[in-house]
């Protein structure tokens, strides 16, 4: 047989094999799934990984009324391996795991929503109702605090304003810490300075948790009201400042640190540690002096932490 003839013959099989595979691709009727996708899912061994998660699977784990009726770890398995799973009915059904009792479930399924572009972040979708429960006071606190570490999940900075705003005006502290964990996980200081406003809160957990996002978020510079927090009532937050501080670098915290760094005017052991930590970090000759007296203090751990600054000190 000649070679014109071959090739005409070759091009032929080929057509007639694309033709095959298109056709088939398309022969699934579910409207939420991507047809060519669902065409190789059939195909697959049930052990096989890609078919640890499909929208029949993620639908399973829901009852009528949308709880869910599985352990969480299976929710987490589903929801891992279902990235990119199609399946646009499955949003809804999601969706309420982002008020579920377990962290990780929350987690899992806000990572799995997120990656839902036209499902979530759509006018009236997931995205705005999450807002809307931040914002209803008729809400439980619990509620509004996990619809918080939802916005931060979703890693949209246009949820930093709602945030924001939970910060300075919800009543519960449970909403405010949960406000401020959630631009932290976003790498937010909100807007209108919304971090520093948290660290002069009147609850303790709220500074705290404000006090440890500092050193978290990149975009934040406000020293100065990190430094009015070495003088914090708890001494939780004026160890967490005095560290955060040599963290930062912040050299005009060095006359603050330093009169936190004697048993005379700090009482606490783990806040003097603290703050020698930061000295030596700061590396500032004028606080050589103290950093030598550390040497001798009653407590083992500031001793150490005196010996470890003096390295950069003298």
């Amino acid at each position: 047989m000649n070679t014109p003839v071959i090739r005409r013959l070759l091009v032929s099989a080929l057509g007639l094999g694309l033709v095959a595979v298109s056709s088939s691709s398309y022969a699934d009727p579910d409207q939420s799934t991507h047809a060519g996708r669902a065409a190789v899912y059939r195909n697959l061994q049930s052990s096989s990984l890609e078919a640890v998660s499909s929208p029949e699977v993620i639908r399973s784990m829901f009852d009528r009324s949308g709880k869910p009726v599985v352990a969480p770890t299976r929710i987490w398995k589903v929801l891992e391996h279902g990235e990119k799973v199609e399946c646009l009915g499955c949003i809804s059904l999601v969706s309420g795991l982002l008020y579920d009792a377990q962290p990780k479930t929350r987690e899992i399924a806000a990572w799995w929503l997120r990656r839902r572009v036209f499902g979530v972040f759509g006018p009236g979708e997931v995205y705005s109702r999450v807002i809307d429960t931040l914002a209803d006071s008729s809400q439980t606190e619990n509620t509004r605090a996990r619809a918080a570490n939802a916005l931060g999940e979703f890693l949209s900075r246009a949820g930093a304003k709602h945030l924001s705003r939970a910060i300075r005006e919800d009543a519960s502290p449970v909403v405010r810490e949960a406000a401020v964990k959630a631009l932290e996980r976003m790498n937010s200081e909100g807007t209108d300075g919304a971090l520093s406003v948290a660290m002069t809160d009147g609850d303790e957990t709220v500074r705290l948790a404000a006090v440890r996002a500092s050193t978290h978020v990149n975009a934040f510079r406000d020293v100065a009201a990190l430094s009015a927090r070495i003088g914090d009532s708890s001494a939780f937050i004026r160890r967490e400042a005095a560290a955060a501080l040599g963290i930062m670098r912040a050299k005009d915290a060095v006359d603050g640190l330093i009169a936190l760094a004697s048993p005379e005017h700090e009482d606490d052991s783990s806040v003097r540690m603290a703050a020698i930590w930061s000295l030596g970090q700061l590396a500032d000759p004028n606080a050589a002096d103290v950093v030598r007296a550390a040497l001798n203090d009653p407590d083992p751990f500031v001793r150490d932490a005196a010996r470890a600054a003096g390295r950069r000190l003298y």
